[in-house]
Order: C-alpha cells, then structure tokens, then sequence
C-alpha cells in the first residue's frame, strides 16, 4: 500500500485498521518513503507491503480494496496519480491471473524498488510465480533510492501474543 497525499502515514494507518476486517495480517514490512513512479512530478510516496491471510478470492479481494481505498479517503485523479492511499495485490500464493481489471502477480511487481525491497524483507527467497526466477534478482538491475520511514507496531496483537506467552 502507499500514500503520498496530505497525512500519508495517517491514510496508510486507516487503510492497515481496515485490512484486519478482510482476513489475518501476518507481517508489515518497514514503511519506506520512495519517489513516485510512472508520474513522477509529484510528492513523494509511503510505501510498505503486507503478509495478509484471507479466505476471499482474488477478485472479491480486489473489490473489497478499492472500497477500503473509498473509506480511507481516496479521490479518483489521473492513473499513477497522487493518492490518499492506494492497495495492490503484488501476489497472491501462486496464482496466476490475467484479468482486464487484475493482473496477479502485478505487471510492475518486478520494476518498482518500493515493492520488491520491502516483499523481500518479508519473504527473501521468493519466486516470480510466472517467471520462475528469484525476485531478489529483479532488484539487482533496480537503482533503489527508498528511505525507511517507519514501522507499523500492531500494541493489540503485541499484547495478545505476550499473553499467549505467559
């Protein structure tokens, strides 16, 4: 998810309150501050990449993304625009899906270091499910210029886990 718009990391915090209503967030890379991309004379983004357990379909999913997007704020601009927040779907186990409005894994997953660097920090030896190559090789002809911004601290699961500890 990313933001680049008004209170960026206050968009990406609503967006992360409402992602835990459509399944089970399993980890949160680091929040990273990136150039935009596509367009690029605009504000810079928030960007990070959730690990997400849900027992919706790919499309259902997508559906229920772009109405947490609506919630959140979102305005409807240019393609590649500014953005309040914005929620992709970078892959999704190993599905392979080439729909007119979803495209898993993601077109430009392999071409966007505020994607591949925080994917790789959750998942390092991941494959491109079509390519079948290691998505820490895309990031090699990358030039990365992302700076690490912040982390999200979930205190509720914090505090839930402590107490299965205990």
């Amino acid at each position: 998810m990313g933001s680049n718009v008004g209170d960026r990391l206050s968009y990406m915090l609503k967006a992360f309150e409402f992602l835990k209503n459509l399944g089970e967030v399993l980890r949160v890379s680091t929040i990273y501050e990136s150039r935009a991309w596509g367009v690029v004379n605009q504000e810079d983004f928030l960007n990070c990449v959730v690990k997400f357990k849900t027992e919706l379909e790919p499309v259902e999913l997508l559906r229920r993304l772009k109405e947490i997007e609506k919630l959140v704020g979102r305005k409807e601009r240019e393609r590649w625009g500014p953005r309040e927040i914005d929620i992709d779907i970078l892959l999704y186990e190993n599905y392979i899906l080439m729909l007119s409005f979803l495209v898993v894994p993601h077109p430009y997953l392999t071409k966007r270091d505020f994607v591949l660097v925080p994917l790789l920090e959750l998942e390092p030896q991941l494959e491109h499910p079509l390519y079948k190559r290691p998505l820490s090789e895309y990031l090699k002809s990358l030039d990365v210029s992302l700076k690490p911004f912040a982390c999200f601290v979930d205190i509720q699961q914090k505090a839930k886990n402590k107490e299965k500890n205990h």
